[in-house]
């Protein structure tokens, strides 16, 4: 997990900053993080759309998930929830995914929940073992659900 998603290993103070940050961001309607846990268990992963952007209209969806919940569909159910609430909630018309085209659980997630690939953004992030190309994902508010 810790290769495709920054930041590297946090500390208690930490992990209370950045969980401080996203306090702030939900508060500035920048951004909003919430957990994935299947129902009646415990916290599997973290969803989040950021880069909200109210008046554009966008937003962009990211997420993780430890192993005790890849294969179950979980994230695909979360995200395409999270892009709903984002059209009929927020209003927005455009919801991505991006993620390094190394990472083919990640590719099948956001095809899974409904966002067509659109194209490769070369060298567009940067991880611990370099630059990556990035594959991008979006879904209109005009799209047919999945």
């Amino acid at each position: 997990m810790r290769h495709w998603n920054r930041p590297s290993r946090l500390d208690l103070a930490g992990a209370e900053a950045l969980i401080a940050r996203w306090h702030e961001r939900w508060q500035a309607e920048k951004a909003g993080t919430w957990a994935i846990a299947p129902e009646g268990g415990g916290a599997v992963g973290l969803i989040g759309l950021t880069d909200i952007d109210l008046v554009g209209g966008s937003g962009e969806i990211l997420y993780w998930l430890l192993p005790a919940g890849r294969g179950t569909g979980i994230t695909v159910k979360a995200a395409d929830r999270l892009a709903r609430w984002a059209f009929d909630d927020l209003g927005l018309h455009r919801v991505r995914i991006t993620h390094s085209v190394a990472n083919p659980a990640s590719c099948a997630v956001a095809t899974k929940a409904g966002f067509p690939l659109e194209g490769t953004m070369r060298g567009a992030l940067l991880h611990a073992d370099g630059w990556h190309d990035e594959h991008l994902h979006a879904r209109l508010r005009t799209d047919a659900t999945p």
